[in-house]
């Protein structure tokens, strides 16, 4: 039987305040270069006690512990012995401090969850009862992460699912997420980026270019044949003979 557990309900910022349009952390090993930047553009400004994991509503229990503590309660004669807490309220807990300050997938909480040895019913208590208030929201974490990452880093579609992918995001979540971008749209970027590229490969010979400029493009997921197209398009419009680039690379 699945124990029900009193919860306070989130401030407006939790319930009420969608993931930013922009995963790891504290607890959960050092944090990538990847999620640094997500958090930064996803919640720039924002500090504990702000957006997720901060709110007034799970915030209040941590003062009634502490000052439980300090007149000598049983809580505190549990915590003095080393008695376990009740593994739903630690849950929670571990769920709050990872949500602080970015977004994180349903997935990424559970794993975390698990390498602490978390109750498998009380985790999925915690992570539902997240999912009911708006803390988790894999959707809105696919959405911001597309956003964040094609125009931050240039990722085209194909690079983008497969993040998605390691963070445990449905796959019909991928898709809806990727297909805000069209190919029109990522073709612009493919030209933006190859035109940041191209003067830093002026001097090589025209093969050397090509074989820099189209590897860029694929590193960061797009198709040959549109790195073929917009690499051979910016070295014809510096002059360059392009007889033959259309051959694979």
């Amino acid at each position: 039987m699945t124990r029900r557990t009193e919860w306070s309900e989130p401030a407006t910022g939790f319930g009420a305040e969608p993931h930013p349009r922009h995963a790891g952390g504290p607890g959960a090993g050092p944090e990538s270069d990847t999620e640094a930047e997500f958090r930064s553009g996803a919640r720039r400004g924002a500090g504990p006690g702000t957006g997720f994991g901060g709110g007034a509503g799970f915030g209040e229990g941590g003062s009634r512990r502490s000052r439980s503590r300090s007149s000598g309660s049983p809580s505190s004669s549990r915590a003095e012995t080393g008695e376990p807490r009740d593994p739903v309220e630690q849950a929670r807990n571990i769920c709050l401090r990872l949500l602080t300050g970015i977004p994180r997938t349903r997935k990424q909480l559970a794993d975390a969850l698990r390498k602490r040895e978390i109750p498998d019913e009380a985790a999925e208590e915690v992570l539902s009862r997240f999912e009911d208030v708006g803390l988790i929201d894999d959707a809105a974490f696919a959405d911001s992460w597309v956003e964040s990452r094609h125009h931050g880093r240039g990722l085209a579609r194909r690079a983008l699912a497969r993040e998605l992918r390691t963070k445990g995001v449905d796959s019909a979540v991928i898709d809806e997420a990727v297909g805000q971008l069209d190919a029109e749209q990522e073709e612009e970027t493919a030209r933006e980026l190859v035109a940041r590229k191209l003067r830093s490969t002026r001097g090589l010979d025209r093969d050397k270019r090509l074989r820099r400029l189209a590897g860029m493009l694929a590193r960061k997921g797009y198709g040959e044949g549109m790195a073929l197209r917009v690499v051979r398009q910016a070295l014809e419009a510096e002059g360059e003979d392009t007889e033959g680039l259309d051959e694979p690379f």
